[in-house]
């Protein structure tokens, strides 16, 4: 079995993806610093230390000059942010959010107002008001870049109200240079780091209300400590070895689609997430026939794909149903080579 698994090629990098060794290494010297970062002791002291080592350098590879508050990934990063963000004294009184956001979004805020995509664009309507405007920086599904299209007049408009923006750097945090915004999410497991490890970047403390506990009051529960330092050694080789731009220099995504297919491209595309249309094959049958050839792909964000149904953002983004029934996502990652996508071109050409 395990030669099996070892001769597949992996290409879900979105859903996670595999731990660099330096990440691990860095985990493993983690794990031998075992004692409470919170306790003022010895034993905590040093803990502590290794744990402001990591964070100054996990700030230190994004060029980031403002706050970091670790957490245990994206989605209680978003669900911090989007709950808990104030302007002045009082919470936001309200909540944007584009229509092709991450599932834990909306969990975080049912009641936001939805805008509509298109082309890559938010339309933002007339802001007035204390508001948080939450947008991902590349979508998890398609690959678009999205903050080129939020013209920066829309983003001067709720800063002039008093707002915030919340960017989801998910999929482009190590990858991309961060956006100008005053909230960032980071999720390490997407970058090559440890999976339960992820963080939530603040320009200034102020824009959170406080609920006590760990992390300077801003986050409950214990900080992980191997996590940290994993996440760490993970950004930093990151920022050396821009696998991503060493392979789109190496292969064009698309002309490896030789013989049928079409990558749907809403608007400017980052090189590492693909959404595929086969021509004839439903997404079902592709992941199926795929992943008995040895290749592991999705559907879409793997918190949905497993239930097979249209995508939310494919329809968000303008595709039509019979399309998206035949959509598969793939995504490349810090071990993925030019060899690896020449079989998967030779694969997709012989689906029928």
């Amino acid at each position: 079995m395990s030669s099996l698994i070892a001769n597949r090629i992996y290409l879900d990098h979105a859903a996670t993806t595999p731990l660099r060794p330096e990440a691990r290494a860095a985990m493993e010297e983690g794990f031998a610093i075992w004692a409470n970062p919170s306790s003022p002791h010895a034993e905590g002291r040093k803990a502590r230390a290794a744990l402001e080592d990591a964070r100054a350098r996990i700030k230190a590879s994004l060029g980031w000059d403002g706050e970091l508050i670790f957490t245990s990934g994206a989605s209680e990063a978003l669900a911090i942010a989007v709950q808990r963000a104030k302007t002045g004294q009082e919470r936001v009184t309200r909540r944007i959010v584009s229509a092709v956001e991450h599932d834990a979004v909306f969990r975080a805020a049912p009641d936001a107002e939805v805008l509509p995509v298109t082309q890559g664009a938010a339309e933002l309507s007339p802001i007035d008001g204390s508001v948080l405007f939450a947008m991902q920086h590349t979508n998890s599904e398609t690959g678009t870049i999205m903050y080129p299209f939020v013209k920066s007049e829309a983003i001067e408009a709720v800063r002039k109200a008093g707002g915030l923006v919340l960017a989801d750097c998910s999929q482009s945090a190590g990858k991309q240079a961060l956006p100008d915004a005053d909230m960032i999410v980071i999720s390490a497991h997407k970058f090559g780091g440890p999976i339960g490890i992820g963080a939530l970047l603040v320009k200034d403390y102020a824009m959170l209300e406080p609920i006590g506990g760990h992390e300077r009051g801003y986050r409950q529960g214990t900080e992980n400590l191997p996590g940290a330092m994993g996440m760490a050694a993970a950004l930093e080789i990151a920022g050396f070895d821009q696998w991503h731009t060493s392979v789109e220099q190496q292969l064009d995504f698309k002309a490896c689609l030789y013989h049928g297919g079409e990558v749907f491209a809403p608007g400017f595309q980052c090189s590492y997430i693909h959404a595929v249309t086969h021509p004839t094959m439903s997404a079902q049958a592709l992941l199926i026939r795929l992943d008995a050839m040895g290749f592991a792909v999705s559907a879409g964000s793997a918190c949905s794909s497993g239930t097979l149904k249209k995508s939310r953002v494919l329809d968000a983004f303008g595709m039509d149903d019979e399309a998206a029934s035949r959509t598969i996502r793939v995504s490349l990652g810090w071990n993925t080579t030019p060899e690896e996508l020449d079989r998967f071109a030779e694969a997709w050409a012989s689906l029928k």
